[in-house]
């Protein structure tokens, strides 16, 4: 945090509690470095994978000059390394912290676009007096900021700016955004003076003269210009044994969550060819046998050589921990309750750090969305009037239809992953319509995307929409909540950029979803793994949450509306997904 305006001792007392109010996600260190002169302050809490003892202590420093305070794991750190010992660079640590500082002060910015990894940092130059606020390219790594008021205030959770007085200010339009998308998508956020950092952007905040610039020093594009003669099989195999290979860097113990289907059997054969008996997988079951995926997990499991844990999910349990489920969220989502239990699980066996098939199904083409965009595209053609259809209806693809009167992609996506519709939302929300419609027209913005074929629309939409507000968010913050990291080898850099140039006819072809792997890695896997019905990481949600005796307290002691609504999913006319935001709004005290 910089802020000329405030003594440095206060400014410090609130780094101190925005760092406690993250201690779950840092729970073996915690640090502050003080600017007097500059009146700024750095806060840490640390997450102790690479080099575990107290040289990896953050804020770190470099050179006396460069100070840093960074989330998140740098996979080409020991290559970068190398090059720089080369270029006369010393190093006091083996972190990958430093190789970050080192890298900056030999190629300045241009160092962002050479780290292959998940970060968000900020580093701070105290000979030139610029900080700097830096996002991975894939956004797996989250970053706030605010400049209100002559000051630049960041952090990796919304929960720490609960500790800046002048930051309080609610977003009161947030609901609305929930309603629709089922998630809060960047860059909007809670509060209304904070905004997430762009991902592969960095912002330059200039103290001497108090000003702020934004740069993109890295994106994907999508160019299907690898055809078969490219050998595009080979690459991505290659990419991805190296990239998995490169998220097993760790000082301390890490594992795989292994559900039983495609992506993460993949994960868990090439990480077992690298780590052998040192890994463990992990595994959630349940009673409820259409939501459990055991019988798979088994079949994997015999063929793996490591250690393996298997988690039998009760519905108690799930009872026991919802309340504090929800306290975990940081921004309101309607989804990340799976993840939160398998990391805790995680948590418990002693990991700090495990592997996640996130990025398989935006990739290759795992969603019925790369089918659906097709008649999407052709709906959105039809004259508005033939779109507007509002009402109580509950017939969720109907209600849906009339968001493809928004322009783009957007408009597609909440045709096709909405929740519910400005009707709805208005009347939960005791809103006007009108106003409704406006908010979704005018945020987020979305790059015009018509020039890339259908299945690479698709690709584009769950790549930089769905992933990325929803299951990034939740694989980091549910994670974090226990003190484990969550790595993600399928957004590997390599990885992506070679997936983004392979054509549409390759990479989305064939028989079954995601056939592309599946030629890649069949080999690898029994055919009833890669040839079997998409479960995805799923729970029993809609049974247990009818049985919850806190739902029901929450839901009739609500507006009349969220009452009606309550009654529709108890008839199993409102999906579940749809019932939690409801309940966060409650919890908001919105319902």
């Amino acid at each position: 945090m910089r802020n000329p305006g405030l003594p440095v001792n206060t400014i410090e007392q609130i780094v101190n509690e925005m760092c406690n109010l993250q201690k779950h996600g840092g729970p073996d260190d915690e640090g502050l470095y003080t600017s007097a002169a500059d009146n700024l302050v750095l806060g840490n809490r640390r997450l102790a994978l690479i080099d575990l003892t107290i040289n990896g202590h953050q804020p770190m420093q470099y050179q006396t000059r460069y100070h840093i305070t960074y989330n998140g794991e740098l996979y080409n750190f020991e290559v970068l390394k190398e090059e720089l010992v080369k270029l006369g660079h010393r190093f006091n640590t083996h972190t990958d912290t430093e190789v970050i500082e080192a890298a900056f002060a030999q190629w300045n910015t241009q160092s962002f676009a050479k780290l292959n990894g998940m970060f968000a940092f900020a580093l701070w130059d105290d000979r030139e007096k610029e900080l700097y606020l830096v996002r991975d390219p894939a956004g797996m790594k989250p970053l706030y900021y605010s400049t209100i008021l002559g000051t630049l205030t960041f952090a990796s959770e919304i929960r720490a700016f609960k500790a800046v007085p002048f930051l309080q200010k609610s977003n009161t339009n947030w609901p609305v955004y929930l309603m629709a998308y089922g998630h809060i998508p960047e860059p909007v956020c809670t509060l209304s003076d904070v905004k997430p950092l762009h991902k592969g952007c960095f912002l330059k905040y200039d103290t001497k003269e108090a000003t702020c610039s934004l740069q993109s020093f890295a994106h994907y594009s999508y160019t299907s210009q690898l055809c078969k003669s490219d050998k595009p099989y080979e690459l991505i195999k290659e990419a991805m044994e190296r990239g998995v290979q490169r998220h097993l860097i760790a000082d301390a113990p890490l594992g795989v969550f292994l559900s039983g289907g495609l992506d993460s059997g993949i994960i868990a054969t090439l990480a077992s060819k690298f780590k052998h008996a040192d890994l463990k997988t992990f595994s959630l079951y349940f009673r409820e046998a259409a939501f459990s995926e055991k019988e798979y997990q088994d079949i994997l499991i015999k063929k793996l050589n490591c250690s393996h844990h298997q988690y039998l999910l009760k519905e108690e349990e799930f009872h026991k921990f919802f309340p504090s489920i929800l306290q975990s969220m940081d921004m309101p989502g309607c989804d990340g309750v799976n993840t939160w239990f398998i990391s805790r699980y995680a948590a418990k066996e002693g990991l700090k750090a495990v592997l996640s098939g996130i990025g398989a199904d935006e990739l290759f083409g795992g969603y019925p969305s790369f089918n659906r965009m097709k008649v999407a595209n052709m709906l959105q053609q039809l004259p508005s009037s033939v779109l507007k259809i509002n009402g109580p209806g509950n017939i969720k693809q109907l209600n849906r239809l009339t968001y493809l009167r928004v322009d783009g992609i957007k408009g597609a996506y909440l045709f096709l992953r909405g929740h519910f519709s400005p009707y709805q939302i208005a009347k939960q929300l005791g809103a006007d319509e009108k106003q409704i419609w406006r908010l979704l027209n005018e945020e987020p913005v979305y790059a015009n995307i018509n020039q890339l074929d259908e299945k690479n629309q698709a690709g584009w939409m769950e790549f930089n929409l769905y992933m990325q507000n929803q299951l990034l968010r939740d694989a980091d913050v549910m994670s974090m909540a226990h003190g484990v990291e969550i790595r993600l080898p399928f957004l590997d850099d390599k990885v992506v950029r070679i997936a983004l140039k392979i054509s549409s006819a390759i990479k989305y072809g064939g028989v079954l979803p995601k056939q592309f792997l599946i030629n890649i890695f069949k080999k690898n896997l029994p055919e009833t793994i890669w040839n079997r019905p998409k479960m995805g990481f799923s729970f029993p949600f809609a049974k247990w949450l009818g049985n919850s005796n806190y739902v029901k307290e929450l839901m009739l002691s609500s507006t009349s509306i969220t009452q009606e609504n309550y009654k529709k999913f108890k008839e199993g006319k409102l999906h579940w997904s749809r019932l939690m935001s409801l309940i966060i709004l409650k919890n908001y005290g919105l319902a």
